[in-house]
Parts: structure tokens; C-alpha cells; sequence
């Protein structure tokens, strides 16, 4: 099974709530589309922030887990957003993530959130840290 097959079967329930969309999955690359619906909203009708974060960190998780080592794991221990622009209700967003820097104990992502119109709504940058395995004896 390649990378987007796998993100998308074992999709996290999170990601499924939020309706996230994984379309380009690679160690150094993980691009996802989530539609801009109501219920992810803040008054007037456009993209909570915290919705852009939260597609962002499951980019950034994603991304890290397709380069861990058997048994491995990760969790976010540092993210920075910078707001740009709104998405407003109705449209799709599509969120890029790529490798500053892909090390043994962390893993640091930038994710480019866009709109329809290539319009760059957020910058996220986070910094994944990797635990190791437990040994088993």
C-alpha cells in the first residue's frame, strides 16, 4: 500500500471530524484539501483559526510518521501559525506540508495553507518530536 492509501485508510478521527482529504502523500511532502464548512466556522462565516492549526498539526503528524522507524511514534511539541487571509465558507482549502528538517529525535514541517484561488490564508511551522519504540524484553 503506498502513503496516500494508508493516510487516507487509517485516517485519524480528528482528521475524519474536520473532513480532511489527503491527496499527495511522500516522506519530504503531504498535501490534504478540507472544505471550509459551516461548522468549522467563526462569525462572519470564515475558517476558525483553530481549524487551520489543527489541519496543519495533522499534516505535520502525518508527514512525521511516514519517516519513523518501526514501532515509533510522535507528538507535536512546538507550532507557530501565521494568519494571512480568511477562507470564507464553502470553499476548499489545500494545506502543503514539507521537510525543514527530517533528524532522529525531531522533525521540523512548513505547512502552506492556500485557497481555491492560491491565495495564502496561513503559515504553520511545527516541530514534531519523535519517541522511540519501547524495547521489549
Amino acid at each position: 500500500m503506498n502513503a496516500i492509501e494508508q493516510l487516507n485508510r487509517d485516517m485519524l478521527p480528528f482528521a475524519q471530524l474536520l473532513g480532511i482529504r489527503f491527496v499527495i502523500a511522500t516522506p519530504e511532502c503531504v498535501t490534504a484539501e478540507m472544505k471550509v464548512r459551516k461548522d468549522l466556522c467563526t462569525r462572519p462565516a470564515i475558517l476558525h483559526g483553530g481549524a487551520v492549526m489543527a489541519l496543519a498539526d495533522t499534516l505535520g503528524g502525518c508527514a512525521t510518521s511516514l519517516n519513523l522507524r518501526d514501532g515509533a511514534t510522535t507528538t507535536t511539541i512546538e507550532s507557530k501559525t501565521n494568519f494571512l487571509a480568511p477562507a470564507m465558507a464553502g470553499t476548499t482549502v489545500r494545506a502543503e506540508c514539507v521537510a525543514i528538517h527530517r533528524g532522529r529525535r525531531t522533525m521540523v514541517w512548513q505547512t502552506r495553507v492556500t485557497a481555491e484561488s492560491g491565495k495564502l490564508i496561513a503559515i504553520v511551522t511545527q516541530t514534531q518530536m519523535v519517541l522511540a519504540s519501547e524495547l521489549k524484553t
